[in-house]
């Protein structure tokens, strides 16, 4: 299961992270975002102890998304301490994901 990441959680949980963090930025309204949720979940459990997965509401976090120029949702950001290693937007599909999280390891 992915952690909710909020404004104020950031930092601890995604720069502080000893391992690769994957960042799914979402909407609750977003149905691509929606259908990307197996694929993400399942990347959560096969990535389990080498890299974290947070989940971060656009409409509720506004400041981080904008920190990162989060103009169209999905976007995923695998982040490895403050530094960006990639950055994925709209649907993706689970080996483009799974590349990128390989990239930060």
């Amino acid at each position: 299961m992915a952690m909710v990441l909020t404004d104020s959680n950031f930092e601890a949980e995604v720069y502080e992270a000893d391992v690769p963090v994957l960042v799914d930025f979402y909407a609750d309204w977003c149905g691509p975002c929606k259908a990307m949720g197996p694929a993400v979940d399942a990347l959560t459990k096969e990535y389990e102890g080498r890299i974290k997965v947070g989940k971060i509401n656009v409409d509720d976090n506004q400041e981080i998304a904008a920190q990162y120029g989060v103009m169209s949702i999905p976007t995923f950001i695998v982040f490895k301490g403050k530094n960006v290693k990639a950055k994925l937007v709209g649907m993706q599909d689970r080996k483009t994901l799974a590349g990128a999280l390989d990239g930060a390891l």
